[in-house]
């Protein structure tokens, strides 16, 4: 077998394939959470635009990792019983250590479902903590702010609310607000505390113990309901007995006024 001889066109070749061959996925790419949490949504009044915001219970987890180039921190919100897009209520954290700046993503923007209910302001929050803790110092990689997925102006109004409370400056570069950008000059500028009012994490043994409540609760109602029916079926048989009771009397009123009347035309 004869080796393939090295030409100036055998390395183009190799180059335009290797340039027409499309990017390896990260092999962080597609982790999952490890570590999970339970986030209380509390009950809202109802918002014209976003409807109802009743009690609401939902998984939040959590995955990162290190090495000495970069290090990334992956959020998630995982909705009971419903499916999302994988690009749904995602926000990623990446440090790169070798420039020292810290850049928020993901790269489509943050989407989060349900709307209103202070999710996107608890992970912004969380992942600025997790950052400032570390990396204080460095540096925050701006980016674009998508408005094909801000459908009013006060989705837009509430949208660039959350991102500066995180100490984020929000910039539109025209008077129209079409195109908008976010930024920050250091980690250290920014804030890592959300609205409680709106977002709980239930810690494990709170968990149990809301749960055990419930059921002592149901139990009691179960309780409750039961006496509730028997007093019901008593009443029912009283009912009955004073119903034949009625009727006996009347039958008997009848009959007197029969007699009465035959022994009057006697």
């Amino acid at each position: 077998m004869t080796d393939t001889p090295v030409t100036p066109e055998n390395h183009e070749a190799e180059a335009e394939i290797a340039a027409a061959a499309p990017p390896s996925p990260h092999p962080w790419a597609e982790l999952q959470a490890e570590r999970f949490r339970l986030l209380r949504l509390t009950a809202l009044p109802t918002d014209r635009a976003t409807g109802a915001r009743p009690l609401r219970f939902v998984q939040f987890g959590e995955v990162e990792r290190h090495t000495p180039q970069q290090s990334l921190l992956r959020l998630f919100i995982h909705l009971p019983g419903q499916a999302l897009h994988k690009q749904q209520n995602v926000l990623e954290v990446w440090a790169d250590h070798r420039s020292k700046e810290v850049r928020f993503g993901p790269d489509s923007g943050l989407k989060i479902e349900p709307l209103n209910r202070g999710l996107g302001r608890f992970l912004l929050a969380w992942g600025a903590a997790w950052a400032k803790k570390r990396w204080a110092h460095y540096q925050v990689e701006g980016g674009s702010l998508s408005m094909k997925d801000v459908l009013s102006e006060d989705a837009r109004m509430r949208r660039d609310h959350f991102i500066k409370a995180q100490g984020f400056d929000v910039d539109y570069p025209d008077a129209r607000t079409l195109k908008a950008t976010y930024a920050a000059p250091r980690v250290s500028a920014l804030h890592g505390d959300w609205n409680k009012d709106k977002v709980q994490i239930v810690e494990l043994l709170d968990g149990a113990a809301m749960l055990e409540q419930a059921d002592r609760n149901l139990l009691e109602q179960e309780a409750a309901i039961r006496k509730l029916q028997e007093r019901m079926t008593r009443f029912q048989r009283e009912d009955g007995t004073l119903r034949f009771t009625i009727v006996c009397l009347v039958a008997f009123a009848l009959f007197q006024a029969g007699l009465l009347i035959w022994i009057a035309t006697r």
